[in-house]
Protein backbone atom coordinates (compact mmCIF):
# COMPACT_ATOMS: atom_id res chain seq x y z
CA UNK A 1 0.00 0.00 0.00
CA UNK A 2 1.43 3.30 -1.00
CA UNK A 3 1.42 5.88 1.95
CA UNK A 4 2.08 8.77 -0.34
CA UNK A 5 -1.42 10.58 -0.29
CA UNK A 6 -1.62 10.21 3.37
CA UNK A 7 -2.34 13.59 5.53
CA UNK A 8 0.45 14.00 7.35
CA UNK A 9 0.05 16.92 9.87
CA UNK A 10 2.61 19.44 10.68
CA UNK A 11 4.57 19.00 13.95
CA UNK A 12 3.94 22.85 15.36
CA UNK A 13 3.66 23.40 19.25
CA UNK A 14 0.78 25.76 18.18
CA UNK A 15 -1.11 22.89 18.01
CA UNK A 16 -1.23 21.78 21.68
CA UNK A 17 -2.88 24.50 23.40
CA UNK A 18 -6.20 24.30 20.73
CA UNK A 19 -6.11 20.26 21.55
CA UNK A 20 -5.55 21.05 25.70
CA UNK A 21 -8.68 23.54 25.21
CA UNK A 22 -10.57 20.85 24.25
CA UNK A 23 -9.83 17.97 26.53
CA UNK A 24 -9.13 20.29 29.95
CA UNK A 25 -11.50 23.39 28.91
CA UNK A 26 -12.33 23.61 32.56
CA UNK A 27 -8.98 22.99 34.14
CA UNK A 28 -6.39 25.71 35.57
CA UNK A 29 -3.91 26.62 32.59
CA UNK A 30 -2.64 29.35 34.50
CA UNK A 31 -2.21 30.85 37.76
CA UNK A 32 -0.38 34.59 38.05
CA UNK A 33 -0.84 35.62 41.63
CA UNK A 34 -4.59 36.09 42.63
CA UNK A 35 -5.53 35.83 38.61
CA UNK A 36 -6.86 32.28 37.23
CA UNK A 37 -7.18 31.55 33.74
CA UNK A 38 -8.37 28.24 32.82
CA UNK A 39 -7.57 26.42 29.15
CA UNK A 40 -10.33 27.52 27.99
CA UNK A 41 -10.23 31.23 28.67
CA UNK A 42 -6.32 30.65 27.77
CA UNK A 43 -6.98 29.93 24.49
CA UNK A 44 -9.49 32.34 23.71
CA UNK A 45 -6.47 35.39 25.25
CA UNK A 46 -4.44 33.38 22.97
CA UNK A 47 -6.74 34.24 19.17
CA UNK A 48 -7.65 37.81 20.46
CA UNK A 49 -3.97 38.71 20.69
CA UNK A 50 -3.56 36.57 17.25
CA UNK A 51 -6.57 38.26 15.66
CA UNK A 52 -5.35 41.55 16.95
CA UNK A 53 -1.88 41.30 15.33
CA UNK A 54 -3.50 40.32 12.22
CA UNK A 55 -5.72 43.57 12.26
CA UNK A 56 -2.54 45.74 12.19
CA UNK A 57 -1.13 43.71 9.59
CA UNK A 58 0.97 41.52 11.00
CA UNK A 59 1.44 38.24 9.14
CA UNK A 60 3.27 35.65 8.20
CA UNK A 61 7.20 36.40 8.11
CA UNK A 62 7.17 39.18 10.31
CA UNK A 63 8.93 39.57 13.49
CA UNK A 64 7.36 40.46 17.09
CA UNK A 65 9.78 41.53 20.27
CA UNK A 66 8.38 40.87 23.71
CA UNK A 67 10.50 42.47 26.68
CA UNK A 68 8.31 41.17 29.27
CA UNK A 69 8.93 39.03 32.63
CA UNK A 70 7.44 35.69 32.96
CA UNK A 71 3.86 37.00 33.30
CA UNK A 72 0.81 35.41 31.50
CA UNK A 73 0.93 37.90 28.40
CA UNK A 74 4.80 36.77 27.30
CA UNK A 75 2.97 33.22 27.47
CA UNK A 76 0.38 33.91 25.47
CA UNK A 77 3.09 35.56 23.32
CA UNK A 78 4.62 31.97 22.12
CA UNK A 79 1.38 30.94 20.87
CA UNK A 80 -0.37 33.98 19.01
CA UNK A 81 3.08 35.01 17.44
CA UNK A 82 3.63 31.61 15.55
CA UNK A 83 0.07 30.92 15.18
CA UNK A 84 -0.36 33.90 12.75
CA UNK A 85 3.22 32.56 10.50
CA UNK A 86 5.20 35.52 12.49
CA UNK A 87 8.14 35.02 14.41
CA UNK A 88 8.74 35.59 18.28
CA UNK A 89 11.76 37.35 19.09
CA UNK A 90 11.73 37.51 23.40
CA UNK A 91 14.55 39.67 24.55
CA UNK A 92 16.83 39.47 28.09
CA UNK A 93 15.16 41.93 30.02
CA UNK A 94 18.65 42.32 31.59
CA UNK A 95 19.78 44.09 28.85
CA UNK A 96 20.61 47.82 28.08
CA UNK A 97 19.31 50.22 25.78
CA UNK A 98 21.73 49.88 23.22
CA UNK A 99 21.38 45.83 23.22
CA UNK A 100 17.98 45.96 23.44
CA UNK A 101 18.04 48.22 20.45
CA UNK A 102 20.55 46.29 18.01
CA UNK A 103 18.12 43.56 18.73
CA UNK A 104 15.07 45.09 17.66
CA UNK A 105 16.88 46.74 14.74
CA UNK A 106 18.50 43.10 13.68
CA UNK A 107 15.40 41.30 13.86
CA UNK A 108 13.20 43.58 11.87
CA UNK A 109 10.49 43.51 14.49
CA UNK A 110 7.53 45.31 13.51
CA UNK A 111 6.02 45.66 17.21
CA UNK A 112 7.56 45.57 20.32
CA UNK A 113 5.45 44.59 23.54
CA UNK A 114 7.04 46.27 26.56
CA UNK A 115 6.54 45.39 30.17
CA UNK A 116 6.34 48.77 32.40
CA UNK A 117 9.09 47.94 34.61
CA UNK A 118 11.18 48.17 31.48
CA UNK A 119 9.93 50.67 29.66
CA UNK A 120 12.63 53.24 30.56
CA UNK A 121 15.09 51.23 28.92
CA UNK A 122 13.46 51.46 25.56
CA UNK A 123 12.41 54.89 25.65
CA UNK A 124 15.60 56.17 25.13
CA UNK A 125 16.67 54.27 21.78
CA UNK A 126 13.14 54.95 20.70
CA UNK A 127 14.94 56.87 17.74
CA UNK A 128 16.56 53.69 16.88
CA UNK A 129 13.95 51.77 16.05
CA UNK A 130 11.90 53.57 13.20
CA UNK A 131 10.65 50.48 11.33
CA UNK A 132 8.46 49.45 14.48
CA UNK A 133 4.93 50.38 13.46
CA UNK A 134 3.40 49.73 17.03
CA UNK A 135 4.46 49.50 20.26
CA UNK A 136 2.33 48.10 23.28
CA UNK A 137 2.07 48.79 26.68
CA UNK A 138 2.45 45.79 29.29
CA UNK A 139 0.67 47.66 32.15
CA UNK A 140 1.40 44.99 35.20
CA UNK A 141 2.86 47.12 37.65
CA UNK A 142 0.78 50.28 37.52
CA UNK A 143 -1.69 51.78 34.54
CA UNK A 144 0.96 54.42 33.27
CA UNK A 145 1.26 54.18 29.53
CA UNK A 146 5.04 54.75 29.09
CA UNK A 147 4.75 54.05 25.17
CA UNK A 148 2.75 55.63 22.35
CA UNK A 149 0.56 52.89 21.87
CA UNK A 150 -2.58 50.59 23.38
CA UNK A 151 -2.37 48.88 26.54
CA UNK A 152 -1.56 45.18 26.35
CA UNK A 153 -5.45 43.89 27.41
CA UNK A 154 -6.96 47.23 25.46
CA UNK A 155 -4.64 45.65 22.49
CA UNK A 156 -6.43 42.52 22.57
CA UNK A 157 -10.14 43.53 23.14
CA UNK A 158 -9.37 44.39 19.61
CA UNK A 159 -9.49 41.35 18.52
CA UNK A 160 -11.62 38.42 18.34
CA UNK A 161 -11.90 34.49 20.94
CA UNK A 162 -12.74 32.95 17.48
CA UNK A 163 -10.35 30.52 16.52
CA UNK A 164 -7.26 31.62 14.88
CA UNK A 165 -6.54 28.89 12.02
CA UNK A 166 -2.48 28.32 12.08
CA UNK A 167 -0.62 29.94 9.08
CA UNK A 168 1.97 27.41 8.98
CA UNK A 169 3.03 25.33 6.13
CA UNK A 170 6.42 24.18 6.59
CA UNK A 171 7.62 22.50 9.73
CA UNK A 172 10.82 24.26 9.21
CA UNK A 173 9.07 27.33 9.24
CA UNK A 174 10.55 30.33 11.58
CA UNK A 175 9.07 30.17 15.01
CA UNK A 176 10.95 32.16 17.21
CA UNK A 177 14.64 34.33 17.31
CA UNK A 178 16.44 33.86 20.31
CA UNK A 179 19.07 36.09 20.72
CA UNK A 180 22.50 35.02 22.20
CA UNK A 181 23.91 37.06 25.20
CA UNK A 182 26.81 38.02 22.67
CA UNK A 183 29.90 37.31 25.18
CA UNK A 184 31.96 38.39 22.18
CA UNK A 185 30.86 41.02 19.92
CA UNK A 186 27.18 41.31 18.77
CA UNK A 187 24.59 39.08 20.00
CA UNK A 188 23.45 36.27 17.48
CA UNK A 189 19.88 35.63 16.49
CA UNK A 190 19.46 31.81 16.75
CA UNK A 191 16.62 30.55 14.42
CA UNK A 192 14.17 27.64 15.77
CA UNK A 193 11.57 26.28 13.71
CA UNK A 194 7.97 24.76 14.38
CA UNK A 195 9.23 21.04 14.41
CA UNK A 196 12.05 21.58 16.52
CA UNK A 197 10.07 23.32 19.47
CA UNK A 198 7.54 20.58 18.65
CA UNK A 199 9.96 17.80 19.33
CA UNK A 200 12.13 19.50 22.12
CA UNK A 201 8.63 20.04 23.98
CA UNK A 202 7.78 16.60 23.78
CA UNK A 203 11.59 15.84 24.97
CA UNK A 204 10.68 17.96 28.37
CA UNK A 205 7.88 15.93 29.01
CA UNK A 206 9.68 12.40 28.62
CA UNK A 207 12.33 13.59 30.30
CA UNK A 208 11.33 15.54 33.19
CA UNK A 209 8.44 13.00 34.02
CA UNK A 210 5.10 15.56 33.44
CA UNK A 211 1.64 14.82 33.46
CA UNK A 212 -1.57 16.35 33.65
CA UNK A 213 -1.45 16.81 36.96
CA UNK A 214 1.89 18.52 37.31
CA UNK A 215 2.16 22.50 38.25
CA UNK A 216 5.19 23.88 36.38
CA UNK A 217 6.80 27.24 38.47
CA UNK A 218 8.35 29.60 36.27
CA UNK A 219 11.57 30.31 37.98
CA UNK A 220 13.15 29.86 34.37
CA UNK A 221 12.78 33.14 32.38
CA UNK A 222 10.94 32.53 29.13
CA UNK A 223 13.10 35.19 27.16
CA UNK A 224 15.67 31.96 27.63
CA UNK A 225 15.69 29.04 24.68
CA UNK A 226 11.54 30.02 24.98
CA UNK A 227 12.17 28.79 28.48
CA UNK A 228 13.85 25.54 27.08
CA UNK A 229 10.43 25.15 25.14
CA UNK A 230 8.46 24.50 28.68
CA UNK A 231 6.62 27.43 27.46
CA UNK A 232 4.85 24.67 24.93
CA UNK A 233 5.32 21.34 27.14
CA UNK A 234 3.08 22.24 30.01
CA UNK A 235 0.38 23.42 27.59
CA UNK A 236 0.96 20.00 25.58
CA UNK A 237 0.48 17.75 28.76
CA UNK A 238 -2.60 19.82 30.12
CA UNK A 239 0.06 20.78 33.11
CA UNK A 240 -0.62 24.01 34.90
CA UNK A 241 1.89 27.00 34.61
CA UNK A 242 2.35 29.32 37.40
CA UNK A 243 3.80 32.24 36.81
CA UNK A 244 6.47 34.05 38.77
CA UNK A 245 7.42 37.94 37.85
CA UNK A 246 10.45 38.03 40.64
CA UNK A 247 12.66 35.24 40.83
CA UNK A 248 13.66 35.06 44.60
CA UNK A 249 14.24 32.11 47.06
CA UNK A 250 11.38 33.63 49.22
CA UNK A 251 8.71 33.86 46.83
CA UNK A 252 9.96 30.40 45.14
CA UNK A 253 9.14 28.80 48.61
CA UNK A 254 6.01 30.58 48.97
CA UNK A 255 4.90 29.82 45.70
CA UNK A 256 5.79 25.74 45.78
CA UNK A 257 3.74 25.40 48.74
CA UNK A 258 0.87 27.54 47.99
CA UNK A 259 0.22 26.41 44.75
CA UNK A 260 1.30 23.00 45.34
CA UNK A 261 4.47 22.98 42.63
CA UNK A 262 5.67 20.14 41.19
CA UNK A 263 8.32 21.08 38.85
CA UNK A 264 10.34 23.96 37.81
CA UNK A 265 14.11 24.60 36.31
CA UNK A 266 16.77 26.97 37.23
CA UNK A 267 20.49 27.60 37.05
CA UNK A 268 22.34 26.18 39.74
CA UNK A 269 22.76 29.88 40.83
CA UNK A 270 19.37 29.97 41.75
CA UNK A 271 19.63 26.46 43.60
CA UNK A 272 22.48 27.93 45.36
CA UNK A 273 19.97 30.98 46.77
CA UNK A 274 17.57 28.57 47.51
CA UNK A 275 19.52 26.00 49.62
CA UNK A 276 21.15 29.05 51.51
CA UNK A 277 18.04 30.56 52.09
CA UNK A 278 16.57 27.32 53.63
CA UNK A 279 19.59 27.10 55.92
CA UNK A 280 18.64 30.21 56.80
CA UNK A 281 15.30 29.79 57.69
CA UNK A 282 15.06 26.21 58.48
CA UNK A 283 12.87 25.11 55.26
CA UNK A 284 12.07 21.57 54.41
CA UNK A 285 10.04 20.61 51.38
CA UNK A 286 6.58 19.32 52.52
CA UNK A 287 6.26 17.53 48.86
CA UNK A 288 8.49 15.73 46.13
CA UNK A 289 9.89 18.13 44.08
CA UNK A 290 11.49 17.87 40.84
CA UNK A 291 14.15 20.42 39.63
CA UNK A 292 15.76 20.39 36.52
CA UNK A 293 19.31 22.62 36.29
CA UNK A 294 21.23 23.74 33.29
CA UNK A 295 23.37 26.77 32.55
CA UNK A 296 26.29 25.96 33.97
CA UNK A 297 27.36 22.72 35.09
CA UNK A 298 26.48 22.36 38.72
CA UNK A 299 29.08 21.48 41.49
CA UNK A 300 27.96 18.00 43.34
CA UNK A 301 27.88 19.99 46.56
CA UNK A 302 25.02 22.06 44.96
CA UNK A 303 22.82 19.25 43.78
CA UNK A 304 23.78 17.44 47.08
CA UNK A 305 22.42 20.63 49.52
CA UNK A 306 19.31 20.24 47.04
CA UNK A 307 18.54 17.06 47.74
CA UNK A 308 19.27 17.03 51.67
CA UNK A 309 15.67 18.84 51.24
CA UNK A 310 13.79 16.74 49.60
CA UNK A 311 14.27 18.01 46.16
CA UNK A 312 15.02 15.55 42.87
CA UNK A 313 17.60 17.05 40.86
CA UNK A 314 17.72 16.07 37.38
CA UNK A 315 20.87 18.27 35.44
CA UNK A 316 20.32 18.54 31.66
CA UNK A 317 22.66 19.94 29.21
CA UNK A 318 22.27 22.21 26.23
CA UNK A 319 22.84 25.93 24.48
CA UNK A 320 20.79 28.28 22.70
CA UNK A 321 21.76 26.95 19.50
CA UNK A 322 20.08 23.35 20.56
CA UNK A 323 16.41 24.73 21.98
CA UNK A 324 17.97 24.75 25.61
CA UNK A 325 18.80 21.33 26.69
CA UNK A 326 19.94 18.59 24.31
CA UNK A 327 21.19 15.89 26.92
CA UNK A 328 20.09 14.68 30.30
CA UNK A 329 21.82 13.06 33.15
CA UNK A 330 19.74 9.90 32.97
CA UNK A 331 19.14 8.21 36.36
CA UNK A 332 19.60 5.01 36.47
CA UNK A 333 17.94 2.05 38.79
CA UNK A 334 21.34 0.31 39.70
CA UNK A 335 22.61 3.47 41.19
CA UNK A 336 19.54 4.22 43.75
CA UNK A 337 22.10 2.46 46.79
CA UNK A 338 25.21 4.21 46.06
CA UNK A 339 26.15 6.81 48.78
CA UNK A 340 25.21 10.55 48.73
CA UNK A 341 28.62 11.55 47.80
CA UNK A 342 28.02 9.32 45.02
CA UNK A 343 24.94 9.88 44.04
CA UNK A 344 25.43 13.63 43.83
CA UNK A 345 28.71 13.26 41.43
CA UNK A 346 26.70 11.29 39.09
CA UNK A 347 24.31 13.68 38.86
CA UNK A 348 26.42 16.34 38.09
CA UNK A 349 27.63 14.71 34.79
CA UNK A 350 26.10 15.79 31.28
CA UNK A 351 24.34 12.23 30.22
CA UNK A 352 23.52 11.20 27.29
CA UNK A 353 21.22 12.50 24.91
CA UNK A 354 17.43 13.30 24.89
CA UNK A 355 15.22 10.71 23.34
CA UNK A 356 14.01 13.23 20.83
CA UNK A 357 17.90 14.52 19.77
CA UNK A 358 19.30 11.27 19.85
CA UNK A 359 23.14 12.32 18.44
CA UNK A 360 25.66 14.03 20.46
CA UNK A 361 29.40 13.17 20.97
CA UNK A 362 32.46 13.83 22.05
CA UNK A 363 35.20 14.62 19.12
CA UNK A 364 38.56 15.79 18.40
CA UNK A 365 37.51 19.57 16.91
CA UNK A 366 39.99 18.94 13.65
CA UNK A 367 39.15 15.65 12.98
CA UNK A 368 35.72 14.90 13.86
CA UNK A 369 37.38 11.87 15.32
CA UNK A 370 35.28 10.31 18.87
CA UNK A 371 37.45 10.62 21.42
CA UNK A 372 38.06 7.22 23.56
CA UNK A 373 35.15 6.48 26.10
CA UNK A 374 37.82 6.65 29.19
CA UNK A 375 36.98 9.14 31.26
CA UNK A 376 40.15 11.19 30.40
CA UNK A 377 40.12 12.04 26.77
CA UNK A 378 38.95 15.54 26.35
CA UNK A 379 37.36 16.97 23.24
CA UNK A 380 34.70 19.21 22.22
CA UNK A 381 31.00 18.11 22.44
CA UNK A 382 29.09 18.39 18.79
CA UNK A 383 25.60 17.82 17.66
CA UNK A 384 22.79 17.05 15.25
CA UNK A 385 19.48 16.72 14.58
CA UNK A 386 16.16 18.22 14.76
CA UNK A 387 16.68 20.57 18.02
CA UNK A 388 19.29 22.14 16.33
CA UNK A 389 19.04 25.60 15.23
CA UNK A 390 18.09 26.69 11.52
CA UNK A 391 21.18 29.40 11.78
CA UNK A 392 21.73 32.45 12.91
CA UNK A 393 19.34 35.30 11.41
CA UNK A 394 21.58 37.00 8.96
CA UNK A 395 24.65 35.70 9.66
CA UNK A 396 25.79 33.45 6.85
CA UNK A 397 29.56 33.04 7.96
CA UNK A 398 28.94 32.35 11.92
CA UNK A 399 26.38 29.80 10.44
CA UNK A 400 28.71 28.19 8.12
CA UNK A 401 31.90 28.15 11.50
CA UNK A 402 29.01 26.21 13.92
CA UNK A 403 28.36 23.61 11.18
CA UNK A 404 31.90 22.98 10.01
CA UNK A 405 31.72 19.14 9.60
CA UNK A 406 28.07 18.38 9.32
CA UNK A 407 27.87 19.02 13.25
CA UNK A 408 26.92 22.03 15.40
CA UNK A 409 30.20 23.01 17.61
CA UNK A 410 29.05 23.57 20.84
CA UNK A 411 32.42 24.99 22.22
CA UNK A 412 32.93 22.89 25.33
CA UNK A 413 35.59 20.49 26.48
CA UNK A 414 34.21 17.02 27.89
CA UNK A 415 35.54 13.95 28.03
CA UNK A 416 33.09 10.44 27.22
CA UNK A 417 32.97 7.77 30.02
CA UNK A 418 32.65 4.00 29.55
CA UNK A 419 29.15 4.42 29.74
CA UNK A 420 28.63 6.91 26.98
CA UNK A 421 27.67 9.61 29.33
CA UNK A 422 29.49 12.84 28.86
CA UNK A 423 30.73 15.39 31.90
CA UNK A 424 32.16 18.57 30.77
CA UNK A 425 35.35 19.85 31.66
CA UNK A 426 35.28 23.66 30.43
CA UNK A 427 34.66 26.20 27.78
CA UNK A 428 37.39 25.94 25.36
CA UNK A 429 38.23 29.25 26.27
CA UNK A 430 38.00 28.92 29.97
CA UNK A 431 40.56 25.97 30.39
CA UNK A 432 43.75 26.85 31.88
CA UNK A 433 47.19 25.85 30.22
CA UNK A 434 49.18 26.36 32.96
CA UNK A 435 52.90 25.72 32.03
CA UNK A 436 52.02 23.10 29.77
CA UNK A 437 49.45 21.46 32.35
CA UNK A 438 45.51 21.45 31.59
CA UNK A 439 43.34 22.64 34.53
CA UNK A 440 39.91 22.27 34.22
CA UNK A 441 38.50 25.17 35.84
CA UNK A 442 35.11 22.75 36.49
CA UNK A 443 37.23 20.50 38.60
CA UNK A 444 38.81 23.49 40.78
CA UNK A 445 35.59 25.00 41.42
CA UNK A 446 33.36 21.51 42.35
CA UNK A 447 36.05 21.38 45.22
CA UNK A 448 35.71 25.30 46.57
CA UNK A 449 32.39 24.43 46.67
CA UNK A 450 32.72 21.73 49.13
CA UNK A 451 34.25 23.81 51.75
CA UNK A 452 31.87 24.87 54.50
CA UNK A 453 32.11 28.79 53.73
CA UNK A 454 32.00 28.67 50.50
CA UNK A 455 28.17 30.15 48.81
CA UNK A 456 29.80 30.22 44.85
CA UNK A 457 32.92 30.64 43.40
CA UNK A 458 33.94 31.14 40.22
CA UNK A 459 37.38 29.82 38.74
CA UNK A 460 39.61 31.97 35.54
CA UNK A 461 42.94 32.10 34.30
CA UNK A 462 44.85 35.02 35.41
CA UNK A 463 48.62 35.69 33.76
CA UNK A 464 51.65 34.68 35.05
CA UNK A 465 55.59 35.34 34.39
CA UNK A 466 56.95 31.85 35.03
CA UNK A 467 53.49 29.73 34.37
CA UNK A 468 51.71 31.96 31.42
CA UNK A 469 48.77 31.70 33.08
CA UNK A 470 47.81 30.23 36.65
CA UNK A 471 44.18 29.81 38.30
CA UNK A 472 42.43 32.64 40.63
CA UNK A 473 39.16 31.68 42.12
CA UNK A 474 36.39 34.27 43.33
CA UNK A 475 34.63 32.97 45.56
CA UNK A 476 31.28 34.69 47.16
CA UNK A 477 31.11 33.59 51.32
CA UNK A 478 28.17 32.06 52.89
CA UNK A 479 26.54 34.89 55.21
CA UNK A 480 28.21 34.99 58.61
CA UNK A 481 31.50 33.37 57.30
CA UNK A 482 34.62 34.72 56.83
CA UNK A 483 36.97 32.44 55.27
CA UNK A 484 40.79 33.73 54.20
CA UNK A 485 42.80 33.15 50.92
CA UNK A 486 45.22 30.34 52.63
CA UNK A 487 42.10 28.53 53.82
CA UNK A 488 40.45 28.38 50.08
CA UNK A 489 43.75 27.57 48.78
CA UNK A 490 45.25 24.83 51.23
CA UNK A 491 41.82 23.32 50.88
CA UNK A 492 42.51 22.73 47.19
CA UNK A 493 45.95 21.40 48.12
CA UNK A 494 44.42 18.91 50.38
CA UNK A 495 42.07 17.78 47.43
CA UNK A 496 43.78 18.36 44.04
CA UNK A 497 46.87 18.30 42.31
CA UNK A 498 49.15 20.68 44.04
CA UNK A 499 49.36 22.59 40.92
CA UNK A 500 45.57 23.20 39.68
CA UNK A 501 45.15 25.09 43.30
CA UNK A 502 44.47 28.47 42.75
CA UNK A 503 47.39 30.84 43.49
CA UNK A 504 44.97 33.72 44.29
CA UNK A 505 41.68 34.35 45.75
CA UNK A 506 39.09 37.23 45.51
CA UNK A 507 35.89 37.53 47.72
CA UNK A 508 33.07 39.84 46.39
CA UNK A 509 30.06 39.07 44.11
CA UNK A 510 30.03 37.56 40.62
CA UNK A 511 29.15 39.32 37.76
CA UNK A 512 25.53 37.26 36.17
CA UNK A 513 23.19 37.33 33.16
CA UNK A 514 19.72 37.32 33.54
CA UNK A 515 19.23 33.75 33.79
CA UNK A 516 21.95 33.36 36.78
CA UNK A 517 24.87 32.03 34.65
CA UNK A 518 28.47 33.65 35.90
CA UNK A 519 29.83 35.68 33.68
CA UNK A 520 33.38 34.47 33.37
CA UNK A 521 34.60 36.60 30.96
CA UNK A 522 34.33 39.71 32.63
CA UNK A 523 35.97 38.11 35.54
CA UNK A 524 38.41 37.20 33.16
CA UNK A 525 38.69 40.27 30.97
CA UNK A 526 39.61 42.52 33.86
CA UNK A 527 43.34 40.25 34.61
CA UNK A 528 44.01 40.36 31.49
CA UNK A 529 43.37 43.57 30.32
CA UNK A 530 46.66 44.50 28.60
CA UNK A 531 48.10 41.73 28.34
CA UNK A 532 47.37 39.68 24.96
CA UNK A 533 46.33 35.78 26.15
CA UNK A 534 46.32 32.79 23.67
CA UNK A 535 42.41 31.74 22.94
CA UNK A 536 42.56 28.25 23.53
Amino acid sequence: MSHKNVYRDILTPVNFISRSASVFDDKTAVIYGERRYSYTEFYKRVNRLASALKKIGIGKGDKIAFICPNIPPMLEAHYAVPMIGAALVSINIRLSSGEIAYIIDHSDAKAVFVDNEFANVVTPVLDKLPDVKTFVNICDISDEKPLNGMEYEEFLSTGSDVPVIPDIDDEYQLITINYTSGTTGRPKGVMYHHRGAYLNALGELLEFGMNSRSVYLWTLPMFHCNGWCFTWAVTAIGATHVCLRKVVPEEIYLTVEKEGITHLCAAPTILIGMSSYAATNNIRLQKPLEIMTAGAPPAPTVIQNMESLGANITQVYGLTEVYGPHSVCQWQAKWDNLPIEEKAGIKAKQGIPYIVAMHMDVVNSDTMEPVPRNGEAIGEIVMRGNNVMLGYYKDTEATEAAFKGGWFHSGDLAVMHSDNYAQIMDRQKDIIISGGENISTVEVENVIYRHPDVMEVAVVSVPDEKWGEVPKAFVVPKPGTNPTTEDIINFCKDNLARFKAPKIVEFGDLPKTATGKIQKFKLRDKEWAGRKRKVN
